[in-house]
């Protein structure tokens, strides 16, 4: 157990490896924080629907190149043409992320995506997903994207048993106007349990399925929604992977606006792939630019597939 992890520790600072050899997968879940339009400070001054800046670009694509994942599973995107464009300028830095989706829900400027190296056996588009608020039926405001890769030898036919499942999830935010649900922890606890149920409908038994719940959930691990995503009664769903740094140091996001450190970002994996884990935990980059980046520092996790003889 002390060997393994001192393996994760040194992949944590920077001395990443290839997954390419069968039965390895390497991923990650990263806020990419505005890849889009926005409203926002650059050059000193205040401009409107205004690109995310080169230089954060620049920092952005040395975080990706650094982390070696061969998924990567994104919040914060912007439609597909700023998905195009970062999957061009990462080929022009040297990484290729050959495949690349994008999923349209409710908020039309954010969304979540997957970049990968990998060919995508499956995906699952749901924008749909909805729950009862103050007396009426709203939709996850992010929707929930579901990817299914192999873990086997590039270019392999896809064995059922080394492919993995990847749910991206970005819950609600705490900015809101509304007296009544103050830091929307009622609609981000009842989006993490629409995500939830339709998770339990994908894989009813989680105990025998093989997926990751990835994704921002804007909430710490004692509360409502990561409560939500973790079980449903006595049902475990997905274990919360424990993270850190290389400092041994756990936030992944920067709250400038209340100057405090926070774990947001999280990897849950179900019982049937925990045994999957190397280490038995995830890591958080912590190297060069990362803060010039994003607010939020990116999660991986690798994974052992154990195929059939």
């Amino acid at each position: 157990m002390h060997c393994l992890f001192y393996i994760v520790r040194i992949i944590a600072g920077g001395c990443f490896f290839s997954s390419a050899l069968a039965g390895k997968l390497t991923v990650a879940t990263y806020n990419v924080r505005n890849y889009t339009l926005e409203s926002r400070m650059a050059d000193g001054e205040y401009k409107k629907e205004y690109p995310k800046p080169e230089s954060e670009k620049d920092a952005l694509r040395a975080v990706i190149k650094a982390l070696g994942a061969d998924v990567l599973a994104l919040q914060e995107m912007g439609p597909q043409s700023f998905l195009d464009e970062l999957q061009r300028d990462l080929r022009s830095d040297g990484v290729d992320y050959p495949y690349g989706i994008v999923l349209d829900a409710q908020d039309a400027d954010r969304h979540v995506a997957v970049l990968s190296k990998r060919p995508f056996v499956s995906v699952g588009r749901h924008s749909d997903l909805s729950f009862g608020y103050f007396g009426k039926q709203d939709f996850v405001k992010r929707g929930l994207l579901e990817v299914r890769v192999s873990a086997g030898a590039i270019g392999a036919p896809a064995a059922e048993d080394e492919v993995v499942t990847i749910f991206v999830a970005h819950l609600k935010s705490r900015y809101t106007n509304r007296p009544d649900d103050p830091e929307s922890a009622i609609r981000r606890a009842s989006e993490a349990e629409a995500v939830r149920d339709r998770v339990l409908r994908v894989f009813p038994d989680p105990a025998k399925a093989r997926f990751l719940l990835v994704g921002d959930c804007n909430d710490t691990r004692a509360n409502r929604p990561l409560r939500a995503l973790s079980w449903r009664g006595d049902t475990l769903i997905a274990d919360i992977l424990p993270a850190e740094d290389t400092r041994g140091e756990v936030w992944t996001l920067f709250w400038a606006k209340q100057d405090t450190y926070a774990r947001f970002d999280h990897i849950l994996v179900s019982p049937g792939l925990r045994d999957a884990v190397v280490g038995g935990a995830a890591w958080i980059y912590d190297g060069p630019q990362v803060l010039q980046a994003s607010d939020h520092r990116p999660v991986v996790v690798r994974l052992e597939i154990a195929g059939k003889k």
